[in-house]
Protein backbone atom coordinates (compact mmCIF):
# COMPACT_ATOMS: atom_id res chain seq x y z
CA UNK A 1 0.00 0.00 0.00
CA UNK A 2 1.50 3.82 -0.73
CA UNK A 3 2.20 6.37 1.87
CA UNK A 4 -0.61 8.52 0.37
CA UNK A 5 -3.22 5.46 0.15
CA UNK A 6 -6.05 5.84 2.90
CA UNK A 7 -6.70 2.25 4.23
CA UNK A 8 -10.75 1.91 4.80
CA UNK A 9 -12.00 2.38 8.49
CA UNK A 10 -12.18 -1.63 8.92
CA UNK A 11 -8.48 -1.97 8.70
CA UNK A 12 -7.63 -0.41 11.68
CA UNK A 13 -7.49 -4.04 12.93
CA UNK A 14 -4.34 -4.42 11.03
CA UNK A 15 -2.89 -1.05 12.06
CA UNK A 16 0.48 -2.01 13.63
CA UNK A 17 1.17 -1.45 17.61
CA UNK A 18 3.32 1.69 17.10
CA UNK A 19 1.86 3.41 14.33
CA UNK A 20 3.69 6.69 12.60
CA UNK A 21 2.12 10.10 13.14
CA UNK A 22 0.53 9.57 9.74
CA UNK A 23 -1.23 6.46 10.57
CA UNK A 24 -2.46 7.82 13.89
CA UNK A 25 -3.40 10.70 11.61
CA UNK A 26 -6.12 8.51 9.61
CA UNK A 27 -6.81 6.53 12.54
CA UNK A 28 -8.40 9.61 14.92
CA UNK A 29 -9.46 10.84 11.23
CA UNK A 30 -7.94 14.40 12.88
CA UNK A 31 -5.55 16.37 10.60
CA UNK A 32 -1.98 15.24 10.52
CA UNK A 33 -0.69 19.06 12.48
CA UNK A 34 -2.85 18.24 14.95
CA UNK A 35 -1.34 14.46 15.63
CA UNK A 36 2.40 16.73 15.98
CA UNK A 37 0.71 19.11 18.22
CA UNK A 38 -1.08 16.69 20.82
CA UNK A 39 2.36 14.24 20.54
CA UNK A 40 4.61 17.36 21.42
CA UNK A 41 2.29 18.37 24.02
CA UNK A 42 2.36 14.87 25.72
CA UNK A 43 -1.57 14.39 25.12
CA UNK A 44 -0.71 11.08 22.79
CA UNK A 45 1.39 8.16 24.10
CA UNK A 46 3.79 8.52 22.14
CA UNK A 47 7.65 7.79 21.75
CA UNK A 48 10.45 8.97 19.37
CA UNK A 49 11.89 5.79 17.49
CA UNK A 50 15.47 7.36 15.28
CA UNK A 51 13.92 11.25 15.41
CA UNK A 52 10.41 9.92 13.96
CA UNK A 53 7.23 9.73 16.51
CA UNK A 54 5.71 6.60 17.28
CA UNK A 55 2.12 6.30 18.55
CA UNK A 56 0.92 3.19 20.39
CA UNK A 57 -2.26 2.09 19.66
CA UNK A 58 -2.73 0.38 22.32
CA UNK A 59 -2.53 3.05 24.89
CA UNK A 60 -4.44 5.24 22.60
CA UNK A 61 -7.67 2.67 22.52
CA UNK A 62 -7.35 2.10 26.29
CA UNK A 63 -6.59 5.94 27.09
CA UNK A 64 -7.40 8.52 24.72
CA UNK A 65 -11.39 7.07 22.65
CA UNK A 66 -12.26 5.26 25.66
CA UNK A 67 -11.83 8.23 27.81
CA UNK A 68 -12.52 10.87 25.43
CA UNK A 69 -15.80 12.11 26.63
CA UNK A 70 -14.95 12.44 30.02
CA UNK A 71 -14.58 15.95 30.31
CA UNK A 72 -16.89 16.69 27.50
CA UNK A 73 -19.58 14.74 25.82
CA UNK A 74 -18.55 13.11 22.29
CA UNK A 75 -20.66 13.47 19.53
CA UNK A 76 -20.36 11.04 16.09
CA UNK A 77 -22.17 12.07 13.23
CA UNK A 78 -22.76 10.34 10.11
CA UNK A 79 -23.30 12.25 6.86
CA UNK A 80 -21.90 12.68 3.73
CA UNK A 81 -23.42 16.02 3.09
CA UNK A 82 -20.33 18.15 2.87
CA UNK A 83 -22.18 21.30 4.04
CA UNK A 84 -24.05 19.67 6.40
CA UNK A 85 -21.07 18.24 8.23
CA UNK A 86 -19.34 21.82 8.04
CA UNK A 87 -22.86 22.98 9.68
CA UNK A 88 -22.05 20.31 12.53
CA UNK A 89 -18.44 20.97 12.99
CA UNK A 90 -19.51 24.44 13.68
CA UNK A 91 -22.23 23.95 16.08
CA UNK A 92 -20.22 21.03 18.07
CA UNK A 93 -17.00 23.18 18.75
CA UNK A 94 -19.09 25.82 19.57
CA UNK A 95 -20.76 23.96 21.50
CA UNK A 96 -17.25 22.58 23.82
CA UNK A 97 -18.54 19.05 22.32
CA UNK A 98 -15.82 16.57 21.03
CA UNK A 99 -16.85 15.23 17.57
CA UNK A 100 -16.06 12.75 14.84
CA UNK A 101 -17.68 13.39 11.48
CA UNK A 102 -18.20 10.48 9.41
CA UNK A 103 -19.97 10.09 5.80
CA UNK A 104 -20.07 6.79 5.70
CA UNK A 105 -22.22 3.59 7.61
CA UNK A 106 -18.90 1.54 7.42
CA UNK A 107 -17.37 4.57 9.27
CA UNK A 108 -19.65 5.04 11.71
CA UNK A 109 -20.06 1.07 13.03
CA UNK A 110 -16.48 1.09 12.80
CA UNK A 111 -15.95 3.96 15.43
CA UNK A 112 -19.06 2.93 17.41
CA UNK A 113 -16.80 -0.58 17.64
CA UNK A 114 -13.53 1.42 18.66
CA UNK A 115 -15.08 4.29 21.34
CA UNK A 116 -18.05 5.07 23.13
CA UNK A 117 -20.43 8.27 22.24
CA UNK A 118 -22.75 9.94 24.28
CA UNK A 119 -24.95 10.98 21.05
CA UNK A 120 -24.96 10.19 17.52
CA UNK A 121 -26.84 12.34 14.85
CA UNK A 122 -27.44 9.54 11.87
CA UNK A 123 -28.57 10.58 8.27
CA UNK A 124 -30.48 8.18 7.00
CA UNK A 125 -29.34 8.71 3.12
CA UNK A 126 -25.84 6.84 3.30
CA UNK A 127 -23.57 6.11 0.59
CA UNK A 128 -22.93 2.51 1.58
CA UNK A 129 -25.60 0.89 3.97
CA UNK A 130 -28.71 2.30 5.18
CA UNK A 131 -29.55 4.18 7.48
CA UNK A 132 -31.72 2.29 9.40
CA UNK A 133 -29.26 -0.98 9.40
CA UNK A 134 -26.79 1.19 10.44
CA UNK A 135 -29.11 2.38 13.05
CA UNK A 136 -29.33 -1.12 14.28
CA UNK A 137 -26.25 -1.91 14.60
CA UNK A 138 -25.39 1.09 16.30
CA UNK A 139 -27.75 -0.16 19.00
CA UNK A 140 -26.38 -3.30 19.37
CA UNK A 141 -23.44 -2.00 20.02
CA UNK A 142 -24.27 0.78 22.64
CA UNK A 143 -28.04 -0.22 23.34
CA UNK A 144 -28.88 2.96 25.89
CA UNK A 145 -26.50 5.76 22.88
CA UNK A 146 -28.86 8.27 21.83
CA UNK A 147 -29.54 8.33 17.91
CA UNK A 148 -30.97 11.43 16.45
CA UNK A 149 -32.10 10.64 12.97
CA UNK A 150 -31.38 13.23 10.34
CA UNK A 151 -33.95 13.21 7.51
CA UNK A 152 -35.53 15.08 4.65
CA UNK A 153 -38.07 12.40 4.10
CA UNK A 154 -39.76 11.93 7.81
CA UNK A 155 -42.32 9.40 6.10
CA UNK A 156 -39.90 7.54 4.23
CA UNK A 157 -39.92 3.58 4.95
CA UNK A 158 -36.70 3.39 5.70
CA UNK A 159 -38.20 6.06 9.09
CA UNK A 160 -40.81 3.72 9.37
CA UNK A 161 -38.59 0.84 10.20
CA UNK A 162 -36.52 3.02 12.68
CA UNK A 163 -39.65 3.78 14.54
CA UNK A 164 -40.91 0.16 15.08
CA UNK A 165 -37.62 -0.58 17.63
CA UNK A 166 -38.95 2.71 19.69
CA UNK A 167 -40.02 6.08 19.75
CA UNK A 168 -36.44 8.16 18.49
CA UNK A 169 -35.27 11.57 17.89
CA UNK A 170 -35.90 13.49 14.27
CA UNK A 171 -34.33 16.36 12.90
CA UNK A 172 -35.48 17.25 9.62
CA UNK A 173 -33.77 18.78 7.39
CA UNK A 174 -32.78 21.66 6.23
CA UNK A 175 -31.21 22.06 9.76
CA UNK A 176 -29.83 25.50 11.16
CA UNK A 177 -28.14 25.81 14.76
CA UNK A 178 -31.09 26.61 16.83
CA UNK A 179 -32.95 23.33 15.98
CA UNK A 180 -29.30 21.14 16.74
CA UNK A 181 -28.74 23.35 19.98
CA UNK A 182 -32.72 22.49 21.42
CA UNK A 183 -32.25 18.90 20.13
CA UNK A 184 -29.05 18.90 22.92
CA UNK A 185 -30.40 20.47 25.11
CA UNK A 186 -33.34 18.24 25.55
CA UNK A 187 -30.84 15.21 25.27
CA UNK A 188 -29.60 16.79 28.97
CA UNK A 189 -26.64 18.11 27.37
CA UNK A 190 -25.41 21.72 27.67
CA UNK A 191 -25.88 23.26 24.34
CA UNK A 192 -24.49 26.24 22.64
CA UNK A 193 -24.54 29.30 24.64
CA UNK A 194 -26.21 32.19 22.45
CA UNK A 195 -25.53 35.47 23.00
CA UNK A 196 -28.28 37.36 24.95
Amino acid sequence: MADDDIPEPTVSAELPELMTVKETSQYLRIPLPTVYYLVQRGQLPAVQIGGRWRIKRSLLDRDVLKSEGAGQPTVLVVDDDAQLQTVFKQFLKKAGFGRIVVGTGAEAISCVERQRFDLVFLDLQLPDISGDEVYVRIKEMQPDLPVVIITGYPDSEMMSRILRNGAVMMIQKPIDFSQLNSTVKQLGHKGMVVPG
